[in-house]
């Protein structure tokens, strides 16, 4: 029987840190990530790829900023940039596939959905923005965006007197044609759908489908993909090859596999880093918890060598 895999590429799969974030950029290592999915599909997997889209988003809100400032644009809700980024990450990795395909005589249709992802308009997250993106500005600049627009903002704390616009990140309950995603799937179509989270929608009081101004989190927008279109596996691509017990503290090791009750206890333990490995654990968890066999987090040169990554489970695999 064919596996199905969802893979979520991380923001370093596509832009690196210290890079300046040209296209020639974003598609080498958008390159040198697919090549490492390869040896799925040489496997037999059928696959979907998910992607996150922060810098890339974050771009887009600059460039909406200069537009406005500079030639009186009207400036793109934050569904609109989500959207954009989405279709245009989802090309750059479609086209970068059928090349790689191409040298490895791989024959397999690919295609970009852009996907919206269903949140709750009375989700707590509403609440409390906590997501940042676009520029850093200043404090000034910051409170007459504030007065002008309604934004909320929060300190940086690595940037001297720096100050981000944050924004609710709800949770996904559903995706938007996830059976579409399936059938495609299933077919042996490789389908990219739910970048960066999705585009997050609600349902108003007549049904009708309204945008919501929020970022959903990419993996578990990916987690729960995999989970409603029965995927086996779940496939986490990061800048670390494991997950780490005390990472960056006295004592420090990888885990090469944990089952549930291991992977609760050390979250509850504060034993992931909120922000950064701990949203990725949770989604791991989510996947497997709805029926999924396997969940890997490693880093995105790594998955084609299968010493490397940590593989959660709900029970220790014999």
């Amino acid at each position: 029987m064919t596996k199905l895999a969802v893979i979520a590429l991380g923001g370093n799969a596509l832009l690196r840190g210290d890079q300046a974030g040209t296209i020639e950029e974003q598609e080498q290592n958008t390159t040198d990530t697919l090549e490492n999915l390869v040896f799925l599909l040489e496997d037999g997997y059928n696959i979907v790829i998910t992607h996150g889209n922060g810098p890339q988003v974050g771009n887009i809100l600059m460039r909406n900023d200069a537009g406005e400032e500079k030639f009186g644009i009207p400036q793109m809700p934050l569904d609109i940039c989500v959207a954009d980024s989405q279709g245009g990450i989802g090309y750059m990795i479609e086209r970068m596939l059928h090349n790689v395909l191409k040298r490895h005589n791989i024959r397999r249709d690919v295609v970009t959905l852009v996907t919206m992802v269903q949140v709750d308009k009375d989700d707590k997250a509403f609440a409390n923005p906590t997501k940042r993106v676009g520029k850093t500005c200043t404090r000034e600049e910051a409170d007459k965006l504030t007065r002008e627009k309604g934004w909320e903002f929060r300190e940086e704390v690595k940037v001297k007197d720096g100050w981000r616009r944050v924004v609710p990140s709800p949770e996904p309950i559903s995706i938007m044609n996830e059976n579409v995603v399936k059938a495609m799937a299933d077919s042996g179509t490789i389908v990219i759908a739910a970048g960066g989270g999705g585009v997050p929608v609600y349902f108003d009081e007549n049904n009708n489908v309204r945008p919501a101004e929020a970022v959903v989190d990419k993996d578990l927008a990916g987690s729960l993909l995999a989970a409603r279109i029965g995927a086996d596996e779940f496939y986490i691509l990061t800048d670390v090859p494991y997950v780490y017990l005390n990472f960056n503290r006295p004592g420090q090791k990888p885990v090469e596999f944990l089952d549930k009750s291991d992977t609760v206890r050390y979250l509850s333990a504060g034993m992931f880093a909120e922000g950064s490995m701990a949203p990725k654990i949770r989604a791991c968890l989510q996947f497997i918890e709805m029926g999924g066999q396997k969940s890997v987090i490693t880093e995105a040169f790594k998955l084609a060598d299968k010493k490397y990554g940590t593989k959660i489970t709900m029970e220790y695999e014999n």
